[in-house]
């Protein structure tokens, strides 16, 4: 896709933690947005509501609420020029046993529907948002885009199906796809189920971190800025049919982001180490040459200034999450 004309955008997941911040930006540089989100229960209706506020005082937006799965995807997409599809059943832990059900509906079917739609009205470009977590439990770090796929966790799979439905797409129908495997994200907005926003939240209210493994397992974590410049790159990008690994630009270990937080916040975490869980990998890294030649990609936000940007957000959060949740089971975060 050729230029920087304005674009009307289809963003999915809308609501959410980064598609939230891809329409703002979308919208400020001048696209047209219809964002779609089903609202599911995988955390407070609230939060996403919350997400959406500035969202819906800005012109050039409208919100679609539905799901992907029963949508008129023909009706929604027609006009449109492009597709974001973040929208997911997200979480490696919760991924296993029945659950596989809601990942495999949310995450595979919605995303050959989306495709199957894109093809009939002539999507220009559409852009998939993957996951590190097709790489597996692998040393082979860092990880590049042509490494072996081994997924260890139910979700892993889900997202590598998601990704070779992109791939078959353009490869049979010759829609234009990217896709961008994001490399742990963090940032403001952050889901409540996430490593960095339990850690802020714990430490705040001096409650005991529960750490599983030693601490020393490593990520490549990607502040939510960076995921989003990574996704406007890949509306001009020539190479459709690509695929890009984003990260943040440096592996860190869980300790060293306890230690940062510290700093940070000014206080001294109490942190409780536990067990391994099944599905998580030991090591993320990703290799970027691609995503810098082809996407002029490069993170521009170093870990510990977006820690100390989640932090103050989450400042902010305080109280409105106190009076949201007072009724809500917290044991689970």
């Amino acid at each position: 896709m050729k230029g920087s004309n304005k674009v009307k955008c289809v963003v999915t997941g809308a609501a959410g933690f980064i598609g939230s911040h891809l329409c703002e930006r979308l919208l400020a540089e001048g696209h047209q947005v219809t964002g779609i989100d089903a609202f599911t229960v995988a955390y407070a209706r609230w939060r996403k509501e919350r997400n959406l506020k500035f969202l819906k005082t800005l012109p050039g937006f409208r919100l679609i609420e539905g799901d992907i799965n029963q949508l008129n995807l023909g009706e929604v997409l027609g006009g449109q020029e492009v597709v974001f599809h973040l929208a997911a059943q997200a979480g490696v832990r919760t991924s296993w046993g029945e659950n596989f059900k809601l990942y495999t509906n949310n995450n595979v079917m919605s995303t050959q529907r989306l495709l199957e739609a894109a093809k009939e009205v002539g999507i220009s470009r559409f852009i998939f948002a993957s996951s590190s977590s097709l790489y597996g439990d692998t040393d082979d770090l860092p990880a590049r885009e042509d490494s072996v796929l081994r997924p260890v966790s139910p979700y892993g799979v889900t997202k590598a199906a998601g990704e070779s439905l992109t791939y078959l797409y353009h490869r049979n129908f010759r829609l234009p796809t990217v896709a961008l495997r994001f490399f742990t994200v963090y940032g403001p907005r952050q889901r409540p189920d996430m490593a960095f926003y339990r850690f802020i939240q714990k430490g705040f209210a001096g409650q005991e971190i529960q750490i599983y493994g030693n601490g020393e397992q490593s990520r490549d974590f990607t502040y939510v800025s960076d995921i989003v410049q990574a996704n406007l790159a890949a509306l001009t990008v020539e190479a459709a049919g690509q695929t890009y690994n984003v990260g943040g630009g440096a592996r860190v270990t869980v300790n060293q982001v306890l230690e940062l937080l510290e700093k940070i916040m000014g206080v001294t975490l109490k942190v409780r180490y536990t067990e391994g869980k099944k599905g998580d990998v030991r090591h993320t890294q990703a290799s970027m040459d691609r995503a810098e030649k082809d996407l002029n990609y490069s993170p521009q936000v170093t870990l510990e200034q977006g820690l100390a940007a989640e932090v103050e957000w989450m400042k902010e959060l305080h109280q409105e999450e106190a009076a949201a949740d007072k009724d809500t089971d917290m044991s689970d975060y």
